[in-house]
């Protein structure tokens, strides 16, 4: 029970400098939020965030059919559709994997549940980059042999099978 308000538990910030803070999340504790559900109809859920000190606070409200209103003037159109939303997500890069590796067993844990849990923020998708990008700590690629089309020297790299895998 945190008295905080509705949405995440409060973050235990770190701060690197004037602008530069983190939500620190440890082997005892990481911000998650209470179960995202979706509002009735006509309603709308804001998740905020901001360097005021706000951390994915959430507030409800409903939308208004008068074009009078003041400030920001967001118009929907509900008629039209333009893409399917498949889900959302996350890069497993080889510097990500490096400082995942890097935490305890239960600092792991808090952080895979703040991300992929029903209490975290869902994620449902993770990009994997093919061989090395530049978050590696070495260039590297899966088949260097010139004209190997079949790719009878293709393997994955000690960070694939070690860190991602």
């Amino acid at each position: 029970p945190c008295p905080c308000p509705p949405g995440a538990r409060p973050c235990s910030p770190k701060y690197f400098g004037r602008d530069a803070m983190v939500c620190v999340c440890n082997a005892t504790y990481c911000d998650t939020l209470d179960p995202v559900v979706l509002p009735a109809p006509g309603t709308y859920v804001k998740y905020e965030s901001s360097k005021a000190g706000k951390r994915l606070e959430r507030s409800e409200g409903s939308f208004q059919r008068s074009l009078r209103a003041p400030g920001l003037l967001l118009t929907l159109n509900v008629s039209a559709l333009y893409q399917h939303v498949k889900g959302f997500g996350g890069s497993l890069s080889d510097a990500a994997a490096l400082n995942i590796l890097g935490l305890s067993r239960l600092a792991q844990d808090n952080l895979l549940r703040s991300y992929f849990s029903e209490s975290g923020i869902e994620y449902n998708l993770i990009r994997l980059p093919m061989a090395c990008s530049d978050f590696s700590v070495r260039p590297y690629s899966y088949d260097d042999v010139p004209h190997d089309y079949e790719l009878k020297h293709f393997r994955l790299a000690e960070e694939d099978v070690e860190m991602k895998v």
